[in-house]
């Protein structure tokens, strides 16, 4: 079973397992004997969802919400397959999404367009419809219930226009998705953060991700739970860093994105910038660094270009 985080205020987490370790989370909230799941990994995680629940001495029927920031698969694969088991559930989607995940076919369609079928199952197992009539459509301000505790959701695009984001005012606590970036603990330094823009295809826009980081921190969060991942406090130096990510990044998309050999340049360009800073901050170990952020740069540089595409055909 993948490890617990017991986070304080009734919220864990556990590792949804995609890929590697400590790269996709899940988290589970709880209200007396009610519970929230915000993203649901993979079909792959929801074994040890069901353990995480039993360790507190719950279960399936328990789980009052199904919650997915956006519907990319490794937020929302495992998001049929668990409705299956939470019979007492609903889904809340952002409006943009629900239709995606009720019939799923053109998710799959795109997934193994990049991945290949082979490794598609490997990465999400199967994908199952959710039945219309369990989905809440969350728009802008929209609230839940949770024995009390209110859950509120904000549109928040930039990484993708069917995000939202998650507020926890009880905990103090902004479950962001991939709209604050990818931050990794092997990353951790004494007092810093090390964090970065997700860019990934095909709803990138920069300036909407800028305004949605700046909504999340007009609640002045104490915590932000990110997907990829787990909880950071998001200090001013934190944000800086994730906005001149976010420059950095759209800089080398309009420099490169028209080149003939555009993919590589870019990912070099990213990946070098990227494991500077990481050596600036004391991180010895580049080469696993290296590794660990392959598959990111690889996505974002994909997302970059397809930004600029987008932008010269309108």
């Amino acid at each position: 079973m993948s490890e617990i985080i017991d986070l304080g205020q009734g919220i864990s987490l556990i590792d949804a397992c995609y890929i590697s370790e400590d790269v996709a989370a899940v988290y589970l909230l709880r209200e007396g004997n009610q519970v929230a799941i915000i993203e649901t990994g993979t079909a792959h995680s929801v074994i040890d969802i069901e353990k995480l629940l039993i360790t507190q001495n719950l279960d399936f029927s328990h789980v009052k919400y199904i919650i997915t920031t956006h519907v990319h698969l490794d937020h929302a694969g495992g998001a049929g397959s668990l409705m299956q088991r939470c019979e007492n559930a609903s889904l809340v989607v952002h409006p943009r999404g629900a239709r995606h995940l009720i019939d799923p076919s053109k998710l799959i369609a795109g997934t193994i367009a990049v991945y290949g079928e082979e490794k598609f199952v490997r990465l999400y197992g199967e994908i199952v419809p959710v039945d219309e009539m369990r989905v809440i459509e969350a728009s802008d301000g929209f609230e839940v219930d949770l024995s009390g505790r209110k859950l509120k959701f904000l549109d928040t695009p930039g990484h993708a226009r069917h995000h939202f984001c998650v507020w926890d005012q009880n905990s103090g606590s902004m479950f962001t998705g991939d709209t604050f970036g990818l931050s990794y603990r092997d990353f951790d330094t004494p007092g810093q953060v090390f964090i970065f823009p997700t860019t990934t295809p095909v709803q990138f826009d920069p300036d909407e991700m800028i305004k949605s980081i700046d909504r999340i921190m007009d609640y002045q969060p104490q915590r932000i739970m990110l997907t990829h991942f787990g909880a950071i406090s998001p200090s001013i130096a934190v944000v800086n860093e994730l906005k001149s990510g976010v420059k950095m990044m759209t800089d080398l998309a309009i420099a490169y994105h028209d080149k003939e050999d555009a993919q590589m340049l870019i990912e070099e360009l990213m990946m070098e910038n990227l494991l500077v800073s990481l050596a600036a901050r004391g991180i010895e170990n580049l080469e696993a660094a290296r590794k660990k952020l392959a598959n990111d740069v690889n996505l974002n540089t994909q997302g970059l270009i397809f930004w600029q595409k987008r932008l010269n055909q309108s």
